[in-house]
């Protein structure tokens, strides 16, 4: 026979005596978030002539996010490029916030790009890619840029640094030259359209 007692806010199910009770690394797991601020603590990334480089901007956006993130009842942690805690990193989802090119490449040389590990199979990474291209699209307004993700996002190392069961994307959130209007001036807008798409995520 099961019977159900509470204890303050947490429900034990007893079981012929036994009490189980959810492993602490489970509920953890469970409310907790990653964010890579990209090349922090590493190099400066992409830079523009005038002193503006991609770490300054991925800092930016990783706190912004981290902020709604917490007022939604997350615990997140932002974390460096190559931060010793992403080894068996486990989190109810990690993302790696970074942005792309200073010079000019082209007049298409604008929009967003999101990538997911290509040694994993099919499941939640994808999900995940789906919500944030499908929030960040619509809280910004760039476009997303399918054909141009390279094999360093599919690639990338921390998603063979991270335990396997924590899900993961990279975003690259738009150029520096062409989107820099976006990423700068309206930084809100980008860390509502990261944090909207992880919660897309997260309330699956």
């Amino acid at each position: 026979m099961v019977l159900l007692a509470a204890n303050g806010t947490r429900w034990f199910a007893v079981l012929g005596g036994a009490v189980a009770t959810p492993t602490l690394a489970a509920e953890s797991q469970a409310l907790r978030v990653g964010l890579v601020s990209g090349h922090r603590n590493s190099d400066s990334g992409a830079a523009c002539s005038d002193g503006l480089t991609e770490a300054q901007l991925n800092e930016s956006h990783a706190q912004r996010v981290a902020s709604i993130l917490r007022t939604r009842g997350y615990a997140v942690d932002i974390l460096d490029e190559f931060d010793p805690r992403l080894r068996g990193y486990r989190a109810a989802a990690l993302v790696s916030i970074h942005a792309d090119s200073c010079a000019y490449i082209n007049d298409f040389a604008t929009g967003f790009k999101v990538a997911r590990a290509a040694s994993r199979a099919a499941g939640p990474d994808d999900y995940l890619v789906e919500c944030l291209i499908k929030h960040y699209a619509a809280a910004t307004g760039l476009r997303f840029h399918a054909n141009s993700v390279t094999r360093d996002m599919t690639h990338y190392h921390t998603f063979r640094e991270i335990d396997p069961s924590t899900p993961a994307a990279i975003i690259e959130t738009g150029f520096m030259y062409l989107d820099r209007d976006v990423l700068t001036r309206r930084a809100d807008r980008v860390a509502q359209g990261i944090a909207e798409g992880i919660l897309c995520f997260l309330r699956r």
